[in-house]
């Protein structure tokens, strides 16, 4: 018989206001910069039905005007076929109806890792965009479709600008990411640009992951010269670095601390500059699509039964909660907001 959770549309709305608490928990707080930074990430979703649920739970709370929501790749027109009379999502239905859009590169019976993984990172860059799409529908006053500073930071004064504070959270801080967001110089963020300046720790912006890379280096750089020697690197990145590439890997050769850093060091002056690190930065400030390739590894790891690297939909359907635990775990912060609620 098929298993089924329980996934009602007012449990929906509470899950999407959890994951969306950087925007919604505490109104428009978009100074905090945990998020954009990849300090904290929410759960993935595997299914995109499961994000349009929460969408449409969102949209009962948000007071800003959503764009339409999207059931992303794959999904069907009508969420009811997988709902129950009882409001219950049918899991196994749905990962019979998922397993051929997965299985599509190619096609022979078993999802592959490259094809978990892209179907993973689609998901998150639906979500980077969904969420840009919000914020841009609630910044753009002037209906441009672009957002200016002033438009997204309209808090700080003139006085404050001109200033340029450049310590954290200050004018000047906000606006030297405003300006590495702002590839083609016009004064205002388009919609790609805008999810780079958002979500910094998921852009290809050169000069947005040297800006991200300075941050993280203030707190690790002893003698301030603005570069890593040896004994920095291997105490401030060596073990994070080792932890991703164990996992990832599940045990794998892992080069010493020496062997990365030469590896790194391009220009042999036995210092890592900014640019040298920038390698690093997937594992120092993982964002959405390094967590959804964490996640894909976590998935093949638990549920490869028979150890051959990939997924079979016999393997999916023994282990389909997997799949869905963002509807399941919740930490300590969720069970305050649930107080709060």
């Amino acid at each position: 018989m098929a298993k089924a959770v329980v996934y009602t549309l007012a449990t929906a709305a509470l899950i999407a206001f959890i994951i969306f608490s950087p925007m919604g928990q505490k109104g428009h707080n978009h100074l905090g910069s945990n998020r954009r930074l990849g300090i904290k990430l929410s759960l993935p979703n595997f299914d995109p039905l499961v994000t349009e649920l929460e969408r449409r739970g969102e949209g009962r709370r948000a007071e800003r005007e959503n764009p339409p929501a999207s059931t992303g790749v794959g999904s069907p027109d009508s969420v009811d076929e997988y709902l129950t009379d009882e409001g219950k999502l049918n899991i196994t239905l749905r990962l019979l109806f998922l397993f051929p859009l997965l299985d599509n590169a190619p096609k022979d019976g078993a999802v592959s890792f490259d094809e978990l993984e892209a179907w993973n990172v689609g998901q998150a860059r639906d979500r980077l965009s969904y969420q840009a799409q919000k914020e841009l529908a609630f910044f753009d006053k002037d209906g441009d479709g672009g957002i200016s500073f002033k438009e997204y930071l309209p808090q700080f004064s003139d006085e404050e600008i001109d200033r340029n504070g450049l310590a954290h959270g200050e004018a000047g801080w906000w606006k030297e990411q405003f300006l590495n967001a702002d590839v083609d110089r016009n004064g205002t963020l388009g919609f790609n640009e805008f999810i780079d300046f958002l979500h910094p720790e998921d852009s290809n912006n050169t000069e947005i992951q040297k800006w991200l890379l300075r941050q993280k280096l203030k707190r690790m750089d002893s003698n301030g010269d603005g570069k890593l020697d040896l004994d920095e690197f291997t105490d401030y990145v060596y073990d994070i670095y080792k932890n991703h590439i164990e996992f990832e890997f599940r045990g794998g050769h892992v080069p010493t601390p020496e062997q990365k850093f030469t590896d790194l060091d391009l220009n042999g002056n036995k210092l890592l500059e900014v640019e040298e690190m920038i390698p690093m930065l997937q594992y120092l400030n993982p964002g959405e699509l390094s967590h959804a390739k964490y996640f894909t590894a976590y998935l093949i790891r638990e549920a490869d039964d028979n150890k051959d690297g990939q997924l079979s939909l016999e393997e999916m359907l023994n282990h389909e909660y997997m799949f869905y635990t963002s509807l399941f775990e919740e930490d300590e912060e969720d069970d305050e907001l649930h107080d709060e609620l």
